[in-house]
């Protein structure tokens, strides 16, 4: 019995792999590339990037943030013929694009209550910065103003990130002098347009050309979600 249901299991996952393989792409690599190319996708790339960059210019322009650095990491992947086991929802486009960026910034450490407030207060008024004076906004403040306790807890380690609507703020902590928990370089991928971008601007910025600068880095990791998507009955959405 043991021996039929291993066999079952792995005639399943040959099947899955089958059905993930290159031979069961939507589209050839060709028509990938075509379609990533195309002035649909060109134009939703640009709006979605342009977006994206006026947020990361937000911060450098109205927060006690230095901007050094901007990762832009967009993808495109083609969707599958068919998709009989593990349906994702693979198997429905042909193609969808989307596009993270990372900006980081330098800060001084020693004044880093003022660089929280004034993130929480231009996002108190401004909507591309989703993270305000609310509750959690209020405690990081008065923790590392030294009027308040550590919000995640007497034991606990120093807070360094918060999220909201998809964005995420990371930073250096400043009271945990652990390294593994410093902001780390991010990682470089192919840059193979249309269907895969990488850029770096500018080309030689480090983290720790920005720490070694401010005195410590905080780090934006936005999301486009899916600016460019191709169904299979090639309606664009």
């Amino acid at each position: 019995m043991k021996s039929t249901a291993k066999g079952g299991i792995a005639v399943l996952l040959l099947l899955a792999m089958a059905a993930c393989s290159s031979g069961n792409r939507a589209v050839s690599e060709k028509e990938a590339r075509s379609l990533a190319g195309s002035r649909q996708a060109l134009d939703a790339r640009h709006h979605a990037e342009q977006r994206l960059r006026k947020i990361v210019r937000t911060y450098s322009d109205h927060t006690r943030l230095h901007l050094g650095l901007v990762v832009v990491r967009d993808a495109c992947q083609t969707g599958l013929r068919k998709q009989p086991f593990f349906q994702d929802g693979s198997d429905t486009y042909r193609i969808k694009c989307s596009m993270r960026v990372l900006a980081y910034y330098g800060a001084d450490r020693n004044h880093m209550g003022d660089v929280i407030d004034s993130i929480l207060t231009t996002g108190d008024s401004d909507p591309r910065i989703p993270f305000t004076h609310d509750d959690t906004g209020r405690h990081l403040v008065a923790f590392y103003r030294g009027t308040g306790p550590n919000p995640n807890g007497p034991n606990a380690l120093d807070p360094s990130e918060v999220f909201a609507w998809g964005d995420t703020l990371s930073w250096d902590p400043v009271n945990d002098h652990n390294p593994k928990r410093l902001v780390e370089e991010p990682l470089a991928v192919k840059n193979d347009p249309p269907v895969q971008r990488f850029l770096r601007e500018p080309a030689s910025g480090t983290v720790s050309g920005i720490r070694k600068r401010y005195g410590m880095v905080f780090r934006l990791e936005l999301s486009s979600g899916d600016y460019y998507h191709v169904l299979k009955d090639d309606r664009n959405s």
